[in-house]
């Protein structure tokens, strides 16, 4: 089931978060702190802590990548060897070099690097063997596969079907995000309980019977399920944060997501 964005207006809304693992979007100095602004920052001299953030938007958002080999074509194997190839040349070369500032989204950027590695440089990468050399990301292809093979084959391009892995995959960490937070305050079952509510699983169960399998009034649930969805836009207004160069693209992207969706 795909997570649900919710009500699009909420986004224009956002309240403190009230959880330590969300960033607050109203503190001084938040955005400056997010993943591909620092990337960008670096500019054309690679450092440690633009390394680490590109790192980590990679090991992120690898998946709607090799869903966009697999759609132009490519065998499974054959795409493996192509995504592995890719990661291992885009974390090692300055990709920077040709980054288009204006655009700032590390979306579009990723998908662009990819179709220019595809067009310009596979040939040099079948010299090395998958797995015979260091590759810089864990990629689980057995997971990706299944995840990709629900899509519909029909007249969805490879780049919009990129496109709607990108945001299922950006909802997933979300949810990856809230429920260790809800593990690390033990409240787990909680947050299980509570889930439905965000990715649209059917009506779900009612506060009340929510209350009484945990064993807490119905009205604690209540305020429990209100501030979950809290904590849910403001955690997905921080991640696409992580995604954009300007604050200012942040409610675009949000809506442009919808869309695919």
């Amino acid at each position: 089931m795909i997570p649900s964005l919710g009500n699009p207006d909420y986004s224009l809304d956002m309240s403190p978060a009230d959880s330590k693992k969300t960033r607050d979007p109203g503190q001084p100095g938040w955005f400056r702190t997010t993943h591909w602004s620092v990337v960008l920052q670096a500019g054309q001299v690679s450092s440690k802590t633009s390394n680490e953030a590109l790192s980590i938007l990679c090991e992120t958002y690898w998946r709607p990548l090799y869903a966009y080999v697999r759609n132009r074509g490519y065998p499974e194997e054959e795409a493996k060897d192509l995504t592995q190839g890719f990661f291992t040349r885009f974390l090692e070369k300055n990709y920077l070099q040709n980054v288009d500032r204006e655009r700032g989204r590390f979306r579009s950027f990723l998908l662009a690097s990819m179709k220019h590695f595809l067009a310009d440089e596979w040939d040099k990468a079948t010299a090395q063997k998958r797995g015979g050399g260091k590759i810089p990301l864990s990629l689980d292809f057995a997971l990706a596969e299944g995840w990709i093979s629900v899509e519909p084959a029909h007249d969805q391009t490879p780049e919009r079907i990129y496109e709607k892995q990108w945001a299922v995959a950006l909802l997933e960490r979300v949810l990856e995000i809230l429920e260790q937070d809800y593990i690390d305050s033990d409240r787990s079952p909680l947050f299980t309980q509570l889930k439905p509510l965000l990715v649209g699983e059917g009506k779900g169960k009612s506060y009340r019977e929510i209350g009484k399998e945990l064993d807490i009034p119905e009205g604690s649930v209540k305020v429990a399920a209100h501030r979950l969805k809290k904590k849910y836009r403001e955690a997905l207004r921080a991640e696409i944060a992580q995604t954009v160069e300007n604050i200012e693209d942040i409610e675009e992207e949000m809506r442009y997501l919808l869309t695919v969706l």
